[in-house]
């Protein structure tokens, strides 16, 4: 018997078992739609498994740019150790290819197809041990609707993220100085959510000003 892994409407995989569909993060728009040399890792929506999530990465090749293709409906909770687990298993491979890239596959509405966002050097963490640079704009998410800023503007909000893209845009053009932000996101956020406001923070163009590579994961 085969069953197909459903991404999209068209993007159809072959294996051994039942029939499971991946429900892709939803974006506006992504600067990349293009990647050659890939392999595929998958991280199924399931609820007769434990947390819901099952890992698939049977046709990972180490050498290649990782294609990792996320259900939407999973929270960074669940999606977290499967993440961390491909990021170290590529990082210490004997054949590791320093050019080789890990991306996150999205639905991207303005072109109708798949669309990819980059997160090779993200490097996740659970535990409050790091101290962000002063200069650091703290945002912690919650959700789209429930975001607070730390240090910006000279005190301490609550937003949403279509009011902090405006903030930021308006803040870095009367000339804030050189400056970074650092990211939080709540353990329970939607993965569709995390990568929203990934993809439109990326959107903007903020002279002086620097997203951390470094993301909490809260609790």
């Amino acid at each position: 018997m085969r069953y197909s892994i459903l991404i999209l409407l068209t993007f159809v995989f072959f294996a051994c078992g039942n029939e499971k569909v991946i429900e892709l993060p939803v974006i506006n728009h992504s600067e990349i739609n293009e990647i050659n040399d890939v392999s595929p890792a998958y991280l199924f929506y399931d609820e007769t498994q434990k947390d819901s999530v099952e890992l698939n990465r049977k046709n990972l090749i180490v050498s290649t740019n990782w294609l990792v293709n996320v259900d939407k409906r999973l929270t960074l909770r669940q999606v977290l150790p499967h993440i961390q687990f491909l990021q170290s298993k590529k990082e210490n491979s004997s054949h590791k290819n320093e050019h080789a890239k890990n991306y996150y596959t999205c639905n991207d509405l303005s072109r109708k197809d798949l669309g990819f966002i980059e997160f090779t050097d993200v490097v996740y963490f659970t535990e409050e041990d790091e101290i962000l640079p002063e200069n650091t704009y703290h945002v912690a998410v919650l959700d789209l609707n429930q975001i607070i800023v730390y240090g910006l503007e000279g005190a301490d909000y609550k937003t949403n993220l279509n009011d902090l893209l405006a903030t930021l845009e308006e803040a870095t053009a009367v000339g804030i100085g050189e400056r970074s932000i650092g990211l939080s996101f709540y353990d329970k956020l939607s993965f569709n959510d995390y990568i929203a406001f990934k993809s439109e923070l990326s959107t903007l163009h903020l002279e002086n000003v620097s997203v951390s590579n470094h993301e909490f994961i809260f609790n």
